[in-house]
């Protein structure tokens, strides 16, 4: 009999991946999100990393523009880690319990400025100064709830990047930041053999689901499907929050 909870974790990733695939981010939003329902959030950041690694390298090196974004970006790159790094322990120690709700209200902020559309334009000269502090302010909020999406997404989104660019940046971003965030869960113990499986299915089934997700886009406005995605995280948001303080 399948255990219960690989055949949650493989559908959360199946479904995970056809959201990368149809608007090319959301695999660790929503599979944290997810998650947590059903597992500490360092169990689930254990299982998530390989999914987001193998997934985000495919992002980040397919395309031209690979090279600029890191000369560009190499400072938010530096602080993220900084930043992470620095949170060790939030997952597990005397924060541990607030874990579920700050994933909550990360889930909730990343999905109300999808929803407004919420979009910032940020002048070139104010980038070195910028870039490092929101790379830092992602590690922590990395470090405390897995998710690296806020400040992150709006602040590249922000800077005048081509579609391409972008797309790579976010790559970049996404990579990094799951890197880093695997030296945090190993030192916090949550890289233990018995998570093998998990991580298996939760591979295979978010590359199948981001190969589904990217035939969806064919047929479907990613602006819409954009909507009902951040609507979804609203309603993960909402329900992490109220669970862990109710």
């Amino acid at each position: 009999m399948l255990d219960p909870i690989l055949m949650f974790v493989g559908a959360v990733f199946a479904v995970a991946g056809v959201v990368k695939g149809v608007i090319g981010l959301g695999l660790p939003t929503i599979s944290m999100g997810l998650l947590a329902i059903v597992m500490p959030p360092v169990h689930a950041a254990a299982i998530l990393l390989l999914p987001s690694l193998v997934t985000n390298v495919w992002q980040m090196v397919a395309g031209p523009a690979l090279g600029a974004v890191v000369r560009r970006l190499w400072p938010m790159m530096l602080a993220v880690c900084f930043g992470t790094w620095s949170g060790l322990g939030l997952m597990t120690g005397a924060a541990a319990p607030f874990g579920t709700a700050l994933l909550g209200v990360a889930l909730t902020l990343y999905a109300l400025t999808g929803l407004a559309a919420f979009r910032l334009s940020v002048p070139n000269r104010w980038e070195p100064i910028l870039s490092p502090m929101v790379g830092a302010i992602t590690g922590l909020i990395t470090a405390a709830t897995g998710v690296f999406v806020i400040p992150a997404v709006p602040y590249l989104q922000a800077i005048g990047l081509e579609k391409e660019e972008l797309v790579q940046a976010l790559g970049l971003s996404f990579t990094v930041s799951t890197l880093a965030l695997a030296v945090n869960v190993g030192v916090e113990g949550g890289l233990q053999p018995s998570i093998a499986l998990d991580t298996i299915a939760a591979l295979a089934l978010a590359c199948a689901g981001t190969w589904v997700g990217q035939t969806v886009r064919l047929r479907m406005s990613p602006a819409a499907f954009r909507r009902w995605f951040f609507a979804g995280l609203l309603v993960l948001g909402t329900y992490l929050i109220f669970r862990s303080v109710g």
